[in-house]
């Protein structure tokens, strides 16, 4: 019996008509109809297609004679992609389709990822692509993005790529034909909370008493696009609080790090007046790759070789100054209730006493550029404990419920 979900299928049908046309058999014999969406440029479809090139470029803004004249691959490729996803917004906004698969190597990879980029989180999103095995960040972004790797060249069917496309198929099959029943989650108050693994003890115990205390609670990972998908969130949904742990991301940026969100973190809770608890937790380290990047790019600083591919650098005092200075000028234009709580023996599990880059003098520097920046001292707290440690845990807990109560 056919499934009620339709999937969009977002493909180039000139040059990958043949291995689309197999992905959409493996959907439909699940029981999943299939809408094709052709976003190439030269050559012609082998079939009819539901969203034809045609009409992508023109959603793009131009006829696709002349984008066949363009005669730059990349600018060519900007206007589909914009057409493309026009188009599968409009789709999916008229209950149309339930999700989008996608499949290709470079050019296709960046146009159905795109169109999966603007959809929201939840909507079962496939890519099959040649470039599943390399950095990926660019690709997904900050969506729930599945990236298949095609082992080999996707082109033609044989005995590699059709297994591959087939469990594609079958895994955005499985996804549309299991829908999520009711959340009753949904009613809860929403808490974000941000964390590394350097200040996971703090975390976990914040996390258990917020549910116990009826909240539902969204920890995000702070490794750059954990940042930036938050502070997206942030912007999107109703979110009762925010407890900012981890805001190494605003070093990263800053200082040359690996792990940048981008000039908006720390930004959008403050600017929507969301109440927000601020702590200074992992800036006393910047992220960067393996030993050799560190060496060359910061000569001389104390580091910690966390894996073979992350290697952390402490920051420098100017550093920590600095940042206190651009969070103090964050909350000077809060339009909503807000804390700062510093913990004065830490801020991480690299920063204590029995740690690689502990340096007891960071936090009374960070302590001391908030006081001449802020216009509201009163809203910052110093406690005499490290940020991991049960009393600091406590403290923000007691903050987060206090303004809670100054919200309503």
């Amino acid at each position: 019996m056919p499934h009620r979900s339709v999937a969009l299928l977002v493909a180039t049908m000139d040059t990958k008509g043949q291995e689309a046309l197999y992905i959409a058999d493996c959907i439909n014999k699940e029981g999943i109809q299939v809408k094709i969406m052709d976003a190439g440029i030269r050559g012609a479809s082998p079939v009819p297609v539901d969203i034809t090139r045609e009409k992508v470029a023109q959603a793009g803004g131009k006829p696709l004679k002349e984008v066949q004249n363009i005669g730059h691959e990349g600018r060519a490729l900007k206007i589909m992609t914009t057409g493309a996803v026009k188009c599968a917004r409009e789709l999916y906004h008229q209950g149309e389709i339930q999700g989008v698969i996608g499949l290709g190597g470079s050019m296709g990879t960046t146009l159905g990822t795109a169109v999966m980029r603007n959809l929201a989180i939840g909507v079962p999103k496939v890519m099959i692509s040649t470039m599943a095995s390399r950095d990926t960040r660019a690709f997904v972004g900050t969506k729930d993005i599945f990236m298949l790797h095609s082992v080999c060249d996707l082109t033609g069917l044989n005995r590699v790529t059709k297994k591959v496309l087939r469990n594609g198929a079958l895994a955005m099959a499985g996804m549309l034909r299991h829908t999520a029943g009711k959340d009753d989650s949904k009613q809860k108050p929403l808490v974000f909370i941000s964390t590394l693994g350097t200040t996971e003890a703090c975390v976990q115990n914040i996390r258990q008493t917020l549910e116990e205390k009826g909240n539902e609670v969204i920890i995000f990972h702070t490794v750059g696009a954990g940042g930036k998908a938050m502070e997206e969130m942030l912007a999107q949904e109703k979110v009762a609080a925010l407890v900012d742990l981890s805001l190494h991301e605003l070093a990263d940026h800053h200082f040359g790090g690996d792990y940048d969100a981008g000039p908006a973190r720390g930004t959008v809770a403050l600017k929507r007046g969301i109440p927000t608890i601020i702590i200074p937790g992992n800036i006393d380290f910047l992220v960067t790759g393996p030993l050799e990047t560190v060496e060359r790019s910061f000569p001389g600083r104390p580091y910690h070789v966390h894996n073979a591919a992350i290697t952390v650098v402490r920051t420098q005092q100017n550093e920590i100054e600095a940042l206190a200075k651009i969070i103090g000028e964050l909350c000077n234009q809060a339009q909503g209730p807000w804390k700062i709580l510093v913990p004065m023996k830490g801020f991480s599990a690299f920063d204590h006493p029995d740690g690689p880059l502990h340096d007891p003098a960071a936090p009374p520097l960070f302590v001391k550029m908030l006081e001449k920046i802020l216009d509201n001292q009163a809203n910052l707290r110093t406690l005499p404990c490290h940020i991991n440690d049960p009393m600091f845990s406590r403290a923000i807990i007691e903050a987060q419920q206090k303004l809670i109560q100054h919200a309503k």
